[in-house]
């Protein structure tokens, strides 16, 4: 492929990551506060429990968007330049 033919691609892909990774990250942000909130404030035991593995869903999906950007991010750069041309 041309580099002006891969070069959009890229592009394209790191904003979309971005947007991608910021939105995770406020509505994880956001999520997390009303679990730890709910936590907080829960009188049942069970209700506690829910919360916990609330936090940790969303802690584990954070840390998967950022490892899947850093694996986008890797693996377009990794297309050697002689491929381009």
């Amino acid at each position: 492929m041309p580099p002006e033919t891969l070069q959009p691609v890229q592009e394209i892909l790191s904003r979309w990551i971005l947007i991608g990774q910021a939105l995770v990250g406020s509505i994880g942000a956001l999520a997390f506060v009303v679990a730890f909130i709910w936590k907080m404030l829960a009188v049942q035991p069970q209700s506690v429990l829910q919360a916990k593995q609330w936090i940790q869903r969303i802690v584990v999906g954070t840390i998967g968007v950022e490892v899947a950007g850093s694996l986008v991010s890797i693996l377009t750069n990794s297309v050697p330049a002689s491929a381009t041309h």
